[in-house]
Order: C-alpha cells, then sequence, then structure tokens
C-alpha cells in the first residue's frame, strides 16, 4: 500500500477555521452596534441642587462625585462631568456639566447641556 502524498493535519485546520470564525463575529458584531461611549454619567436630575454663590466643591463633589476632566478658566477651578454616546444608527446622546468655582471653593457659575429632551 502507497503512503499518502499529501497529509493534512485536520486539527490544525479545525482550530484555524475556529479562530477565523471567532474574529469575523467580533468584528461583525463591533460594526452593528458602532457604539462609542466618552465620559461617565452623572445624576443630571441633581444639577437643580447647585446655588451659585452657596454650594461649595464638597457639596458638588457629593452630589456628583469626581469630576471626569478639571482645569482653569480665568484662574477659577472648573470641573467637568461629561457623558457622550455616539452610534452610527443613531442620535447622539450627550451630557456636560461645567462648574466654575470662586477663590473660596463656591460654584461662581454653571453650565449644563444635553441632547436628551426634559420631560
Amino acid at each position: 500500500m502507497l503512503p499518502p502524498l499529501i497529509r493534512v493535519d485536520t486539527n490544525r485546520k479545525k482550530w484555524k477555521s475556529v479562530v477565523f470564525s471567532t474574529i469575523v463575529l467580533l468584528a461583525v458584531s463591533t460594526l452593528l452596534s458602532a457604539c462609542l461611549t466618552v465620559g461617565k454619567s452623572f445624576p443630571d436630575y441633581a444639577v437643580s441642587d447647585i446655588k451659585i454663590g452657596k454650594t461649595t466643591e464638597s457639596d458638588i463633589q457629593e452630589l456628583f462625585g469626581h469630576p471626569w476632566r478639571t482645569g482653569m478658566d480665568d484662574e477659577d477651578r472648573t470641573w467637568t462631568y461629561g457623558h457622550y454616546q455616539y452610534s452610527l444608527f443613531q442620535a447622539a446622546k450627550t451630557e456636560d456639566l461645567i462648574i466654575r468655582f470662586d477663590k473660596n471653593g463656591l460654584v461662581s457659575s454653571y453650565t449644563f447641556n444635553t441632547t436628551n429632551p426634559t420631560p
């Protein structure tokens, strides 16, 4: 009896097929979801609790947690809370809250923007 001319390692072929199928499945599911989220969510319902000249940095941290970003605006500290969700198949959903503090650590102004309609 003659030995076979071509020897195929069926286990290796099956392994490659499984790996390839997994990669294709992950790529397709990523493209179908096509979502990107940036920042972290925060309780937007608490924005009405902010009082200019009265609310302190520690009050803000108690209401909203640690800010997503911090910075300076005309020598005043700023804290930013932001949550941005982007999708290929839906309109973007965004919310951001920028809070400015005076030199005494009290809220001097704030800006809240959202693409989510209010009820």
